[in-house]
Parts: structure tokens; C-alpha cells; sequence
């Protein structure tokens, strides 16, 4: 099993629960100087965060983006420590950046600083486009396929309504206003889709509603170093391999404005010969969207100690 090739893919903001990367900050010193380092960087109890924090406070982009990095970086750093090593790496959405730190881009002593930046932008950007209805965010539409979901839209008609993540083949993820979900939930439902999720978000990610928080991190991370990837590293924006250092930085700025070819990344993947996928970090969504993408090889999520000691098992 160690010496199969490997992919860690690292999940993003919606993953969080409290309570998570506990059993890993009790086993390891290195995830330990991880947490304080990230006390550091951003000013925050990330213990008091991650162990006591409420739903509706890790919800809260600034500090969610801070916490499932960590116990992205902290599941990482507790597999390697058993000798458990990716050959290449990807992450959604917020994931991408531990993908980028896996990947040697992103320095370790930079991320928190980044990752920080950018959820106070995002979380900055998102309130201004609340409104009496609510907050924007994003939902799951399950159970119809991408162009069903573009032709529901088009019906729909709304400028405050976007596609956000293509999932899966039955799952596409939308971003919009208050308003605009609303709607969106009714219109979908008549259309027959199975359900209609809303996520545990603060934000309409990855759509045009946030181009002006993309342009505002583009100026900040100007001021960071981005090395080449030192192992294949995937790409949100294109679905494909991240080529260079500067690549990815400009993906960064794209990334919080695009939508995230989840699907087209995984068929990347899955072509470029990996034979074992974990999920390092919190939760087990994409482990459950690998499996609906592709049965045979599945995909193990890795959020507690207890994952990993079976994997060494095996």
C-alpha cells in the first residue's frame, strides 16, 4: 500500500465541525507548531476555535478559511510523519491552498498570512451583496446534470444566480444572493431535482458576484513568493496541471470568481495514473463525490487518526 501512487485531495469551507484536528493536535508536536504558527500569522485561538467553536462561528469565511487549512496541513503532516507521501495533490476550493503548500508553491510560514487575507476579503465582499431576505451563499442542486441545471437557469433569468462547482455528474453547485437561491430552490424543484441543499457557507463563491474581491487578493498576493510545483499540483480554474509559480498565483485571483471544474480535475487525475486518493482534512464530501465519479477507485477520507491507523493497517 506505501508505495502506490498517491493524490491528497484536500477539502474546503463547508468540511468544518467543531471539534476537528483534535486527536491529531494531541498526537503530533508537528501539528502542534502548526497551531501556533497559525496563532501567529493570524491573531486567533485557533484551539478555542476548532475544539469549542460554535457552527455559526466556523462558518464564518474569515476564520473558516483559517481552520480547515489547518486541519487540512495537520492531517497531512500526521500522515507523513507514518511515511505516507503524495505523489500529487489537489483541493476544492479553499483546499487548494493546502494543496499549494503540499505542492511546495506556498510556503509554510505565508499560508496563514494568505488564507487569512483572503477570507476577510471574501467575507468583506459577501456582506456587501446581503440583503433583507438574507445572506448570500450557495446551494447544491442534486440530481439533475450540468445542462439540465444551465437550462433551469436560463428560465429563471436572474443576474444574481450563478453555477459555482460542477460536482459531480448529478451534482452542480450554484452561487447567488438571498433572493436568488430562493427562487432557485422552487424553480429546481418543479424541474425534478432530488434536492436542493443550502451549504454551510457565507458567501456566493466562485461566481462573478465576487470579481471585485478576486481583483483585491490579485494585489495582495503580489507580495508573496509562488515557487513551481514540485509535484503535480491541479488546477480549480482549468482542471488541468498547474504549469509554473506565476500559473498559480494568477489562478489564485481567478479561482475566488470561477467556477470550480471539480469533474474535469478528477478526470485529470484519474488519467495521469494514481492508483490510492485520500481526503486530508475534515469531513468525507469529496470522498462521496469521487464515488460518483468513479466506483472502482475509491476515495478514503482521512480527517482523524483512526483513518490513518487503518490505512496503515491495510
Amino acid at each position: 500500500m506505501k508505495n502506490q501512487k498517491t493524490c491528497f485531495l484536500f477539502p474546503g469551507q463547508g468540511a468544518q465541525y467543531s471539534g476537528m484536528g483534535k486527536d491529531l493536535w494531541e498526537e503530533s508536536l508537528k501539528v502542534r507548531e502548526l497551531f501556533k504558527l497559525a496563532r501567529e500569522k493570524t491573531g486567533l485561538n485557533v484551539e478555542k476555535l476548532l475544539f469549542e467553536g460554535s457552527e455559526e462561528e466556523l462558518k464564518e469565511t474569515d476564520k473558516t478559511q483559517i481552520a480547515v487549512t489547518l486541519v487540512n496541513l495537520a492531517a497531512s503532516a500526521v500522515l507523513k510523519e507514518r511515511r505516507i507521501t503524495p505523489h500529487g495533490c489537489a483541493g476544492f476550493s479553499l483546499g487548494e491552498y493546502a494543496a499549494l503548500h503540499e505542492a511546495g508553491v506556498i510556503k509554510t510560514e505565508d499560508i496563514f498570512s494568505i488564507v487569512k487575507i483572503r477570507g476577510e476579503i471574501m467575507e468583506k465582499a459577501s456582506r456587501k451583496i446581503d440583503s433583507a431576505s438574507g445572506k448570500a451563499g450557495m446551494a447544491a442542486v442534486i440530481g439533475l446534470d450540468y445542462d439540465e441545471v444551465v437550462s433551469v437557469l436560463k428560465d429563471i433569468n436572474r443576474c444574481d444566480l450563478f453555477i459555482a462547482n460542477h460536482t459531480s455528474p448529478i451534482q452542480v453547485v450554484l452561487s447567488g444572493t438571498a433572493d436568488g437561491l430562493k427562487r432557485a430552490e422552487s424553480a429546481f424543484d418543479r424541474a425534478g431535482a432530488m434536492r436542493f441543499i443550502f451549504l454551510s457557507v457565507s458567501g456566493p463563491f466562485h461566481s462573478p458576484l465576487l470579481e471585485g474581491a478576486g481583483k483585491e487578493f490579485g494585489e495582495v498576493l503580489s507580495d508573496y513568493d509562488f515557487q513551481d510545483p514540485a509535484i503535480p499540483l491541479y488546477s480549480n480554474v482549468t482542471g488541468k496541471r498547474v504549469k509554473s509559480g506565476e500559473e498559480a498565483r494568477e489562478l489564485c485571483v481567478l479561482q475566488i470568481f470561477s467556477p470550480v471544474k471539480w469533474l474535469d480535475e478528477e478526470k485529470s487525475i484519474l488519467e495521469d495514473g494514481y492508483e490510492r486518493f485520500l481526503e486530508v482534512g475534515p469531513g468525507n464530501v469529496l470522498s462521496g463525490l469521487w464515488k460518483s465519479f468513479n466506483k472502482e477507485r475509491k476515495c478514503r477520507p482521512v480527517s482523524k487518526l483512526a483513518d490513518i491507523e487503518k490505512i496503515l493497517s491495510d
